[in-house]
This record gives structure tokens, C-alpha cells and sequence, in this order.
């Protein structure tokens, strides 16, 4: 097995500033992400790789033991410890598995003093002169129990993808909102693990979207707040479209006339033609919600629901058959 390159993962030199390796990553962070390419499993794979890099070279500490000791900087960071059990006696005498004495001084190369930049690799089977079986060095190194782990742990065999795995998965929070707050913006306290975090609601936002806060979950995890936007009263949402109804006289329907409509940035005046039929449905451009990815607006349906006179005089009546009469309205139904 070929021991991955941080650095080649990144697409950064081994001279990449922090800022550099801190732009790589944000970069290849948003081409490969899970919720941008989903069912994409060489994506999920590469976001992995990318956050376990980052992992390691955003730290100085961890980035200065990973030049010198490549891949395996862990496994020599556990060994090297003191009252490390199985990996502090296959350390040898110096204490460095790579070292004099040590188990693996053989791959040491230029490691010892001022050999930085050093990419082991440790293949399955026999791999020739000076050459060993993978699991026989988390053996040597950490005991019997971890040739059994090692095989439990999949292709990789050293335990980095579990570990991966345990650094990305982010911790959850529902955020419940309305719709006026997905519409303007709001800000919602949201609580993970006894602690209160403050949490910006973008515009836009819809029942289950997703809101990624980088390092704010527990144990320094990614925190995902999924929004969820209360049902109301008025509007209908249809993604950024919004539905709602308006009742209006039966003088209005039958001779048209402006009518007042509120909608979530306002009241506007809707003009209703003569003979506006009850149920007819009118657009109005830009009164929608705002489009969380992407610019503009959607728009606002406004349908007609036409309320009839309650009880009617007599006097009324009569001016109602004789109207009726006149108007001739054919049998609907036929």
C-alpha cells in the first residue's frame, strides 16, 4: 500500500505557507463536498483525504513530525512516548523506532539527524530486500493486538481512515424558525453538549437545510445546524415560490378594482380585471422568497377567492334577480 502525500493531496509544495495550505483546503473542501456531490463516493473519498491533510498540516507541531517521519508520524509519536507499553519497547534503546536499535532503522534513510522531508512506503507480502509485511510493523510497534485491528480496519490497516472518519463526522442541531426569519435573516442560540453557541441564519434558508460551522461541535468537531421553517398561516412555500390566497368582494370580481395584498416584504395593490373569476391565480414578479444559492427572487401566486353578500334585503333581492336576469350567465355545469 502506497502511503498517501498530504502535500499532493492538497495540490500545495512542501514549502506552502499556512495561508496557502489554509486556501487549498478551503477549495478542494467545497469542490468535494458530500452535500454538493451527493451518491459520489471518489468525492467523499477525496473530502476525506483532503480534511485528514489539512488535518495534519494546519498544525505546526503535527506538520514538523510528519515531514520528518512521513505517514508513520503517529505511530513514532505513540512509540516514542514514555510508558507507551508494547510501542515504548519496540522504541529500542533511544527510545526512536527509527533509531539505532530500533526496529525499523532500516527505513530510517536520511531521517536521522537533519533528514526531514522523508515519505515512507510499507507494501503488503514480501517486498524484497530490507522489505517487511505491513501488519508486522503495527506488531512490532504496538503488540499482537494490533495485527488483529489492523485487519479489522480495512484496506488501509493502520486505523487513520476510523480516525478520519471520527474527526468528520459533524455533531447536529435543529434550528426552528419562521417563515418571516428564512425570509430576512435571523439569528437563532442553539445548544450542543451544554454549550450555547450563537448561530447566523442565512436568507433563503428552507426546512432542512444545512448550516456547517467548521470546528464548533464537540471535541473541536464541525457542527451542522439543520433549519427547519414553521408552517404559516398565510403563504404556501414552493421552494422559492410562495402561494397564498385573497378574498375579495363579489363588486370587485364582477368590475374589477385594486386590491390591497400583503406580502412578506410589504403590501402591494393587485388589479383585478371585470369579471375576475373566483379561483384565478396572478403572479407577482420578485414577491417570493430569497434563493439561498444563487441570486434573485422567486415570485408570489396570489389566488382569488371571492366571498359572497351575506343575507339580503328585499329591496336587494329584487335588484339581484333583475341584474341576474339581465347578465343571461349560461349553465355552468353543461
Amino acid at each position: 500500500m502506497d502511503v498517501r502525500d498530504y502535500y499532493e493531496i492538497l495540490g500545495v509544495s512542501r514549502k506552502a505557507t499556512s495561508a496557502e495550505i489554509k486556501k487549498a483546503f478551503r477549495k478542494l473542501a467545497r469542490e468535494n463536498h458530500p452535500d454538493k456531490k451527493p451518491g459520489d463516493k471518489a468525492a467523499e473519498r477525496r473530502f476525506k483525504d483532503v480534511n485528514e491533510a489539512n488535518a495534519v498540516l494546519s498544525d505546526s507541531d503535527k506538520r514538523t513530525k510528519y515531514d520528518k517521519f512521513g505517514k508513520d508520524w503517529e505511530a513514532y509519536e505513540r512509540a516514542a512516548k514514555p510508558g507507551a507499553g508494547a510501542g515504548q519497547s519496540a522504541a529500542g534503546a533511544t527510545g526512536d523506532p527509527f533509531g539505532p536499535g530500533g526496529p525499523f532503522a532500516r527505513y530510517a534513510g536520511s531521517a536521522g539527524a537533519g533528514g526531514g522531508n522523508v515519505r515512507y512506503e510499507f507494501r503488503t507480502g514480501d517486498s524484497g530486500a530490507g522489505g517487511a509485511d505491513f501488519s508486522d510493523f503495527f506488531e512490532m510497534m504496538f503488540g499482537n493486538g494490533a495485527r488483529a485491528a489492523g485487519a479489522r480496519s480495512g484496506a488501509r490497516g493502520d486505523g487513520s481512515e476510523r480516525a478520519a472518519n471520527a474527526r468528520l463526522a459533524p455533531a447536529e442541531a435543529i434550528a426552528e424558525i419562521t417563515l418571516e426569519e428564512a425570509f430576512h435573516g435571523a439569528s437563532r442560540i442553539v445548544e450542543v453538549s451544554g454549550r450555547r453557541l450563537e448561530v447566523a441564519i442565512p436568507r433563503g434558508v428552507d426546512t432542512a437545510s444545512r448550516i456547517r460551522l467548521t470546528g464548533k461541535g464537540p471535541g473541536g468537531r464541525d457542527l451542522v445546524v439543520i433549519t427547519k421553517v414553521k408552517p404559516h398561516t398565510v403563504f404556501t412555500r414552493r421552494g422559492a415560490d410562495l402561494e397564498r390566497d385573497v378574498a375579495v368582494t363579489l363588486k370587485e370580481a364582477l368590475l374589477g378594482g385594486e386590491v390591497s395584498v400583503r406580502t412578506l416584504k410589504g403590501r402591494v395593490l393587485l388589479t383585478l380585471p371585470a369579471g375576475t373569476q373566483a379561483g384565478r391565480s396572478f403572479r407577482l414578479t420578485g414577491q417570493g422568497m430569497p434563493r439561498l444559492k444563487g441570486e434573485g427572487v422567486g415570485d408570489l401566486y396570489v389566488r382569488v377567492r371571492v366571498v359572497l353578500p351575506g343575507k339580503l334585503s328585499e329591496q336587494a333581492t329584487a335588484a339581484a334577480v333583475e341584474f341576474l336576469d339581465l347578465a343571461d350567465q349560461p349553465d355552468p355545469r353543461t
